[in-house]
């Protein structure tokens, strides 16, 4: 017979087997789990592996895996549960678990389902929360729990890691994109600007973070007349400067030798709708200058109406129409003439200029700019630009540019 003594040693020894076993077993499925994450599985496969890892070699019964997605805690897997309580949102529980809790005594509809809840943090950052039920009287669930926690641990970094890295690749996509977008810019924005003993143009072309939404643009006519523009796209980045290629192309394409403001204005409204969808829209204000007449002719399509100085007054030039993109067809387009009969300036400009503030938070307001143009309109365009920096520079004191800032001065000799 065998004694009592024997069979326990025997009953011992087939348990340290089994334990050892389990032990083999969790080892081998903890290294092929390292070596998934060393290749590169997707994270649907990480979840595969982790979920049939709690199921078959640790036996749990009961779990939940909940992950930080765009800002809002989603259940990534789970062993057990009905579909209510996987789609339940338990958001406002997380936060209340910031270490290894026994839920026993918790009375919440979801979370009394589980013996315990196991958050996963990297320094102050929670990553993930996994609970755990169904743990028999017999089991050792303080060894079971430590390998959970050590396995959800492992799984949660190398998650994180792979959102890092898609995020550090969408950064460097979208700086790539920002390089190719202000690269475009600045091939379509003008290098050199006519100088005439008749006009002069001279520009300020500061883009806001290197990509904005400023164009200015001209076009210099064979009998003596040259037509400028100035536009701001709603917008910024590569969208902005695919539209502005496209306002350049059309600028040129449709100004032709006989056709109107009018008619040129009606086009580019079709145009940037047929781009856009009317998803974007811009400011737009173009004038016409034929030095044989000294007559100028302009629209302003919702533009910051530009200054003209002659004769020691200053007029707005705003007659035209609403802004380009927003409605199919532009029911009614209002050109401006004017006659200039002596030396004149034009001043053209973006929203950057009248949002500039100074250090107490106080904007450049009219009447400062209007009596700044009167006094200095008699420079020529670029010495007007360089006293303008001058000023502006002064105003502003250590604050920076809030957006694009974009000047074009057209001085009529």
């Amino acid at each position: 017979m065998v004694s009592n003594t024997v069979k326990k040693r025997l009953n011992t020894i087939e348990q340290l087997e089994r334990d050892l076993n389990l032990k083999q077993l969790q080892v081998n499925r903890l290294l092929n789990i390292t070596q998934a994450i060393n290749n590169n599985v997707k994270m649907s496969g990480l979840f595969e592996m982790y979920t049939s890892f709690l199921s078959w070699e640790m036996g749990v019964k009961k779990m939940a895996l909940y992950f930080l997605n765009n800002g809002e805690w989603f259940c990534a897997a789970s062993i057990g549960l009905d579909n209510d309580l996987v789609d339940a949102d338990i958001s406002n529980q997380l936060s209340k678990f910031t270490r290894l809790n026994n839920l026993v005594d918790n009375d919440h509809p979801f979370v009394k389902n589980f013996d315990v809840v196991i958050p996963v943090k990297h320094k102050d950052t929670h990553l993930a929360y996994v609970f755990i039920g169904g743990f028999g009287k017999e089991e050792d669930m303080y060894n079971k729990v430590q390998f959970i926690t050590t396995i959800t641990n492992i799984i949660s970094v190398a998650i994180e890691n792979k959102r890092l890295f898609k995020q550090q690749l969408e950064q460097e996509r979208m700086k790539r994109e920002m390089e190719l977008a202000s690269e475009m810019q600045h091939l379509l924005i003008p290098k050199s600007l006519p100088k005439t003993r008749d006009y002069e143009l001279a520009s300020i072309y500061l883009p806001h973070l290197n990509v904005g939404g400023d164009y200015f643009d001209f076009v210099q006519h064979d009998d003596g007349r040259i037509t400028f523009c100035i536009a701001d796209i709603a917008g910024k980045g590569v969208a902005a400067a695919l539209l502005m290629s496209n306002l350049a192309g059309a600028f040129h394409t449709l100004l032709q030798p006989d056709s109107t403001l009018t008619e040129m204005i009606h086009a580019l409204n079709r145009n940037v709708l047929r781009i856009t969808k009317g998803d974007k829209f811009l400011t737009f204000f173009v004038a016409q200058y034929d030095k044989n007449t000294r007559e100028m002719t302009y629209v302003n399509a919702g533009h910051n109406p530009p200054a003209l100085a002659t004769n020691n007054r200053v007029v707005p030039l705003d007659k035209g129409c609403t802004i380009l993109g927003a409605i199919d067809e532009i029911p009614f387009v209002e050109e401006g003439k004017i006659k200039i009969d002596n030396e004149a300036l034009v001043l053209l400009f973006t929203d950057g200029l009248i949002e500039l503030r100074n250090e107490q938070g106080e904007f450049v307001d009219e009447e400062y700019m209007t009596r700044f143009v009167l006094e200095n309109y008699h420079l020529s365009a670029e010495e007007f630009n360089n006293k303008m920096m001058d000023e502006l520079e002064l105003f502003k004191g250590k604050r920076q540019f809030d957006d694009d800032f974009t000047v074009l001065a057209c001085k009529i000799f």
